[in-house]
């Protein structure tokens, strides 16, 4: 019961940590949203949340990506 207990807190953990730019990265911005137009300059991504999502859980990269936290506002 203890084995089942650790090993579902432990998913809980990873599963909560899946995205760190959306949990961690404030509120997202209508700037970080929309997609820049052409010869507009590109946006650029929080590298720090790039690298945590890539090491701790490479799906909440597509997350980041989706809901536009991983651009810097």
């Amino acid at each position: 019961m203890k084995k089942q207990l650790s090993i579902l807190s432990l998913a809980v953990l990873l599963l909560s940590m899946s995205s760190c730019a959306t949990v961690f990265g404030g509120k997202v911005t209508d700037a970080q949203r929309t997609k820049p137009a052409a010869g507009q300059p590109s946006r650029e991504i929080r590298t720090g949340a790039l690298i945590a999502d890539i090491l701790l859980f490479l799906p909440g990269l597509a997350v980041d990506f989706a809901t536009g936290a991983i651009y810097r506002p």
